[in-house]
């Protein structure tokens, strides 16, 4: 796959705005993700590929979306925790052993939340705040999308 070919799938995500597209030729396959609110897009290529490892671009800036009501009794002030990924939410390291975290408990950044499985793995999602956590927003066992926000955490000041 040419740098030309991945260049042109790059154009494709940015002006469709889906959220990832995978393409595989042969050995060579390429995933591109878009990431959040900065327009960014990351193509990531497996080290065997003749392609660079990684290559940044940036599509234009969009204008600041408005900001949306909380979710499901989140309060206003609480920071958000979404899922980085598509697949299925669980609250606890196996069934039966208790929720990596409760309404009320205080937590670190780094601390575990909730396992995300997707694609047979399991991805350990973490607080990146200080803080408690003032809604749990997401059933154990429901798939999840991309983005979707899974606990409510207010920050300490």
């Amino acid at each position: 796959m040419s740098n030309e070919e991945i260049k042109q799938l790059i154009q494709l995500v940015i002006e469709s705005g889906i959220a990832e597209l995978e393409v595989q030729r042969g050995e060579n396959r390429v995933r591109i993700q878009a990431r959040g609110a900065s327009n960014e897009t990351l193509v990531a290529v497996p080290a065997h590929s003749p392609v660079a490892a990684a290559v940044p671009v940036h599509s234009p800036a969009a204008a600041a979306p408005a900001p949306a009501p909380a979710p499901n009794g989140a309060p206003q002030d609480a920071t958000l925790v979404k899922s980085p990924i598509v697949g299925t939410y669980y609250d606890a390291p196996s069934p039966g052993a208790p929720p990596f975290v409760k309404v009320g408990d205080s937590v670190e950044p780094g601390h575990v939340l909730c396992i995300i499985e997707s694609m047979k793995l399991m991805n350990e999602i973490e607080a990146e705040v200080s803080g408690t956590v003032v809604a749990k927003l997401m059933e154990n066992g429901r798939p999840v999308e991309y983005g979707e926000a899974l606990f409510a955490i207010r920050p300490r000041s």
